[in-house]
């Protein structure tokens, strides 16, 4: 069998298994390296070039970080995004494998490998990096899934009207509706869209780093300051700034952001220089806003600025006939990416995640999909590989979500009199969602 005309780095601090690798590796591909510490990487990976790592996880000495693997992992992604990363463990950990693909990795091994599974992984691997090297890295965003809700129909044609134009959006909904999403399907259909989005979950940034983050700083601005910092705003010069979780902004860091936006221009740390800007903003929370600011905890004036185009993304409970339709994407999905045998959904597995309550909305389904993919040994998905708690799920006479929600809004409405406000209130919806499903159950 003729060699791949492949480059393989291993990263491994065991002295036999970097000996067993050196015999067998260099049998199926045409250049292979081999380095004892994580600490030689990054200048192995710019001398070496590498078309994929194959990267143990654990090492003789730890970081703060917590698993050396996953760090270096993250790191690789970071500076070689196409490069292929394949994980190497002693341990058989399922939930360890899962964050590591969830990083970038392509796949993962178990220690004591088996020859020709290792062997496949690599080659899988460098096909994979052969097709996407040449082309420009491709986004990691989801694509949007609109489906056929009314709910969603609706926020597609607002969507439609207003991403091709400069307006700022303001995006709400719970945790895992998809607001990232949504604001990466914005900026697609905006006049922007040449250029790649920056993305910032601004709930992240400490107090102290805030305006370096976002705004930068010049060399000498502070001790750690070593070099000229281009912040997030100059970085979005052009294109669509998303701004995650604007509601977790401390009122001081409120007044930062909104002095920028109201001038359209930022002046970095350590500089006198004002720089003008050029942006699309999109901001998303899954916070109440406008309680915010009745209670003194988000500036009113930061609110009306960056809520001229509110659009608000329905939880998955209120649209219940899009879960299949979502699960069998994500199957597809994942089993491409990692790649797995599942092709579909079993009847019985389908009736499960019906009655799932998914109160992390798409992203707990998408979770649970990822998973059962790499649990999963056959073409369908099937009841056992979900591994869903008996507890998520709804009472077994309840056959599919919309009969939960009927009855959720007819226990409602008796319960609060038919008073619909405090109904709309109970469930956690709008009143013209409430008056649409009223009409629909026929109640």
């Amino acid at each position: 069998m003729s060699k791949l005309k492949s480059k393989i780095l291993v990263v491994d601090d065991n002295a036999g298994i970097r000996s067993a690798l050196k015999l067998l590796l260099p049998m199926r591909f045409e250049e292979v390296e081999l380095i004892a510490s994580p600490k030689e990487l990054m200048s192995t990976m710019q001398r070496f070039k590498p078309d994929v790592v194959l990267l143990d996880m654990n090492f003789e000495t730890d970081i703060n970080t917590g698993n050396e693997g996953l760090f270096w992992l993250s790191e690789l992604k970071k500076h070689y995004p196409d490069v292929e990363v394949v994980l190497f463990t002693a341990y058989a950990d399922i939930s360890l494998a899962v964050e590591g693909m969830k990083r970038g990795a392509f796949d993962f091994v178990v220690k004591p490998w088996d020859n020709a599974k290792l062997l496949a992984t690599l080659e899988d691997a460098c096909q994979k990096h052969r097709q996407t090297a040449p082309h420009e890295a491709a986004t990691t965003s989801p694509a949007m899934h609109w489906g056929d809700s009314e709910a969603m129909t609706k926020l597609r044609c607002e969507v439609e009207k207003v991403a091709p134009t400069d307006a700022t959006v303001l995006i709400t909904g719970e945790n895992g509706t998809g607001k990232d999403v949504l604001a990466n399907e914005i900026h697609r259909l905006s006049l922007r869209a040449s250029r790649p989005m920056v993305s910032v979950d601004t709930g992240a940034i400490t107090d102290t780093l805030f305006e370096s983050e976002m705004f930068g700083h010049v060399k000498g601005a502070f001790t750690d300051a070593h070099a000229d910092h281009v912040g997030k705003f100059e970085q979005a010069n052009g294109t669509t700034l998303f701004l995650d979780e604007i509601g977790n902004l401390p009122l001081n860091q409120q007044a930062k952001l909104l002095r920028v936006l109201q001038n359209r221009c930022i002046t970095k740390v350590g500089d006198t220089k004002s720089v003008p800007i050029d942006i699309r903003l999109i901001c998303a929370t899954n916070r109440d806003l406008r309680a915010m600011v009745k209670e003194g905890s988000f500036r009113e004036d930061l609110f009306y600025r960056i809520n001229m185009m509110p659009l608000h993304l329905p939880p998955l409970r209120e649209r219940p006939d899009e879960i299949i339709s979502l699960a069998e994407l994500f199957v597809k999905e994942f089993a491409t990416a990692y790649p797995r045998k599942a092709k579909g959904i079993s009847d019985e597995a389908k009736q499960v995640l019906l009655r799932c309550r998914w109160s992390g909305n798409i992203r707990e389904l998408r979770g649970c999909i990822e998973k059962a993919v790499i649990y999963s040994e056959t073409e369908l998905i099937r009841v056992e590989d979900l591994k869903i708690d008996g507890a998520e799920l709804m009472d077994e006479n309840t056959a599919t979500m919309a009969d939960y929600e009927e009855k959720m809004i007819r226990d409602a409405m008796k319960r609060y009199n038919g008073n619909l406000t405090l109904v709309a209130k109970a469930l956690e919806i709008s009143r013209p969602t409430l008056y649409n499903r009223l009409k629909k159950y026929g109640i």
